[in-house]
Formats: C-alpha cells, structure tokens, sequence
C-alpha cells in the first residue's frame, strides 16, 4: 500500500497551532529538565516456575496424546463377603434391643411422687448473714471525721528523791 502524493494533506488542511504555544515550544529550554534514569521492569518467571509450566505441559501432552489402545484387558472378579455367624448374632441382638425400646409400654411403669429438696437456708442462717454483712458495711464505711477530737496526755510520774534512795540501799 503506497502512498501517493495526492493522498497526503495540504498545508491549509493541517491542524494549526497557536502562536503562543509555538512560540513556548520553540523557546523551550532542554536543560531545565532533570535528568532520570528510566528503570524497566521486565518480571521474568524464576527457574521453578518454569519448571512447573514444563511438567504441567508435559503432564497435558501427556493426556491428550494418550492411546487407550496400549491397556491390557483385565477380567474383574466381583466377590460378596457375607458377614460371618459373629457379625449375624450382634446384628440380631440389636435389632432385639431396638424392638423392645420402640414396643415398650409405659403404662406398665409404677406412678411415683418427686420429692422436691429445697437447698435455701432457713431463717435463722439468713438473719445471721444479714447481721454479719450490717457489721461489714459498718467497718467498711466508717467515717472518720464523725470522731470527736481529743487530746491526750502522757503521765510518767518520775519518781522521787527519796525512792530512789531507796532503791539504791536495797
């Protein structure tokens, strides 16, 4: 496909820019611009990765090439384990069982009272515990500024001349 030269645009026909923007354009200064270094990132799949797309590969090929013609024919021998005469004898005595708990008649059952146990205390134990817990309560919010101030005094009678001279010829 070659391009002719009636096939390109005429100048009138281009899209015009506007003379402040060309004359930005041309007046730009290159050496105002940082310079960066561009790192491309190119992420390649590891040594493991592509040893597992490999055995994934091979393991599809593998399947999709496969000839059911290379099988041998093989012959199945279906075999019926009866139970044996323990298992038989169990498996009676529980139906036995479940027979008797499903016909059971309750209405042969004797009629009996319960006796309901009260575990609360008497009065005596609950007057007892509430004495204790006034007592408590009186402890642990006693005020101390209720009290009255008191002064006290300190008595140590020294003794006298003559008991000491006592005291001493004893």
């Amino acid at each position: 496909m070659a391009c002719s030269v009636s096939d390109t645009p005429s100048l009138k026909d281009l899209p015009k820019v506007a003379t402040d923007l060309k004359s930005q354009l041309e007046g730009f200064n290159t050496s105002c611009l940082r310079d960066v270094d561009t790192n491309e990132k190119i992420v390649l799949p590891s040594a493991e990765d592509v040893a597992k797309e490999k055995q994934h590969n091979a393991l599809l090929q593998g399947v999709e090439l496969f000839q059911p013609s290379s099988l041998r024919k093989t012959e199945t021998i279906e075999k019926n384990i009866l139970p044996n005469a323990i298992d038989v004898a169990t498996e009676k005595t529980q139906k036995s069982l479940f027979d008797g708990i499903e016909k059971f008649d309750s209405s042969q059952l004797k009629h009996t009272e319960t006796q309901e146990k009260n575990p609360l205390p008497d009065k005596d134990a609950i007057e007892a515990e509430k004495e204790k817990n006034k007592f408590l309560n009186g402890i642990e919010n006693f005020d101390p500024t209720k009290l009255k101030h008191t002064e006290t005094c300190e008595k140590n009678p020294l003794p006298t001349k003559d008991v000491i001279e006592q005291e001493k010829s004893a």
